[in-house]
């Protein structure tokens, strides 16, 4: 059996026999919910992951062939970073939405049937005389990112629900859950990954397709033993508030349509939607300052500020953390040594070892951090965003020690190298991404906690725009077309020694200084 089809079989089989043990050692800790969140969210992110797995090598290969290597990629860099940046700010307005207007389950709904018409979109690109019609390939992606802005903060926040304000179970439950979102991202990685490279791109795609509608199918099916969490709030029920002189459904409806159109203009405009997303995130971070700074109770605002402070640290963690689905993905392609056993692997495919390696290491931090909390250990919010900067610099680290000392006459390094990277990352990741998550629903005031979860995705927003323009920092246009591996090597070394150590480094130590103040604001909470 081919090597690749080999690890994809063996990945399947371990995920088919993990998720049943998850569960039921869990089984007795956390409400049902989890579950059927857990299942929702990782077939929503099979889709989003499958489709990102391949989007920067398709555009690369295929949309944009006939253009010269560095401006190929240097484009593709920017529409990547557009509509991964629109992936996470469309959320400020889906939260919005679902605390108003439609409530948690009608809105998670309406988001995944958005996002199933959008990879089905990409699947069709392949039939006839399809393949590169621009227009539709930024509309598919126009409809991802549209509905991805109703699903994603809202399945979060709808998890927070179920746990009381400092349940010491939650971050344990976010845990699990961060475990489900990345079993899709493992799986979709692997299949999608492969039958995209390796068979047809748009087969890929349209696999990414039939994940969300399996997520959202199991969300519609068990939403009925949510009781009555997640329905529309009571004023709209009883007909107190309307949107446009009218009960909500229809306008929302109406404008997430439009909404899709002015998307897809924006993935092509780079430089405006570069602006349009700076003044949105100072508008919002005013917005919440203002909140904060005027709430009737001291703590609740002081809280609040904790969430703003770390929204910037956020911000920088995902600017090279997402490298992954850009230049590390390119690295890979070109510098790396992907023969194994004969067989060369797919870049696309070492995408995976980050899902995996957090379905390994999830339930670990999960019992951890009950642990320490039992013994009155447990590192602070702060603390751990902190540690997860700082395993993410010694990731890059290990890249940039590899690219100036272990690689060999052809410029290439052993894939362990990127393995032992991903790990890094990985634990970085777990330190900080779930714990961030479970923080915005301890610290934000329960009124508008959806809106807060939504402006949270859009720090990862402005580090997704970020990760886009550090990304073309890799592609030098000094390197001629075909360039061999060892010129390429260098620029790759250089600019993650200075961005993914220097600046991810500094962040950790300011970071570091600022939790006395951190942790007086939180007023209690842990």
């Amino acid at each position: 059996m081919n090597l690749t089809l080999w690890i994809l079989t063996v990945g399947w089989i371990f995920v088919l026999l993990w998720v049943p043990f998850i569960i039921y050692t869990n089984r007795k800790t956390h409400p049902k919910a989890l579950f059927v969140l857990f299942f929702a969210e990782m077939w929503e992110r099979f889709s989003y992951y499958g489709m990102r797995a391949l989007l920067v090598l398709y555009m690369t290969k295929v949309l944009f062939v006939d253009l010269a290597q560095s401006a190929a990629e240097i484009k593709s860099y920017a529409i990547y970073g557009s509509y991964t940046a629109m992936v996470y700010l469309l959320p400020v307005l889906g939260g919005l939405v679902a605390d108003k207007y439609l409530g948690f389950r009608r809105t998670i709904i309406w988001g995944g049937f958005l996002m199933v018409l959008g990879h089905f979109t990409l699947g069709i690109q392949g039939i006839g005389d399809l393949e590169g019609n621009m227009p539709l390939f930024f509309g598919a992606l126009a409809l991802i990112i549209v509905g991805n802005g109703f699903f994603k903060p809202n399945v979060s926040s709808f998890l927070g629900k179920f746990y009381e304000t400092d349940d010491p179970r939650k971050d344990g439950a976010f845990s699990i859950f961060y475990m489900g979102v990345n079993i899709g991202s493992f799986l979709s990685m692997l299949t999608c990954g492969y039958v995209g490279q390796n068979i047809n791109w748009h087969y890929g795609f349209g696999l990414a397709g039939i994940g969300m509608l399996i997520g959202l199918t199991v969300f519609w099916i068990f939403s009925r033993g949510f009781g009555e969490k997640g329905l529309q709030p009571k004023e709209v029920q009883e007909g107190k508030v309307k949107l446009f002189g009218i009960k909500p459904d229809l306008p929302v409806i109406v404008l997430s349509l439009a909404a899709i159109p002015i998307c897809a203009l924006m993935l092509n405009l780079n430089e405006v939607m570069s602006t349009i997303l700076l003044v949105i995130s100072l508008l919002i971070v005013g917005y919440l300052l203002y909140h904060a700074l005027t709430a009737k109770d001291k703590a609740t605002g002081q809280r609040l500020l904790v969430v703003i402070v770390l929204f910037f640290f956020h911000a920088v963690f995902w600017a090279l953390f997402e490298q992954a689905g850009g230049s590390i993905t390119l690295f890979t392609e070109k510098n790396v040594d992907r023969f194994i056993m004969g067989t060369e692997l797919p870049a696309s495919i070492f995408q995976s070892f980050n899902p995996l390696f957090i379905i390994l290491l999830a339930p670990l931090f999960s019992y951890m951090w009950l642990r320490l909390n039992k013994a009155g250990k447990e590192p602070s919010t702060p603390m751990k965003f902190v540690l997860g900067l700082a395993q993410l610099a010694l990731g890059f680290a290990i890249i940039v020690i590899g690219a100036k000392y272990f690689a060999n006459s052809e410029g290439l390094v052993s894939v362990a190298f990127i393995a032992f990277m991903y790990l890094f990352h990985t634990m970085g990741e777990l330190s900080l991404s779930p714990v961030g998550l479970s923080m915005v629903t301890k610290l934000s005031p329960g009124k508008v906690v959806g809106f807060v979860m939504g402006a949270w995705f859009l720090s990862m927003s402005i580090g997704n725009k970020m990760a886009g323009w550090i990304g073309t920092l890799t592609a030098s246009e000094s390197i001629d077309e075909g360039a061999q591996p060892m010129e390429t090597l260098g620029v790759y070394a250089n600019t993650y020694l200075i961005w993914g150590i220097g600046v991810v480094a500094g962040a950790a130590l300011i970071l570091f200084l600022l939790i006395p103040l951190l942790r007086k604001w939180m007023h209690g909470i842990h």
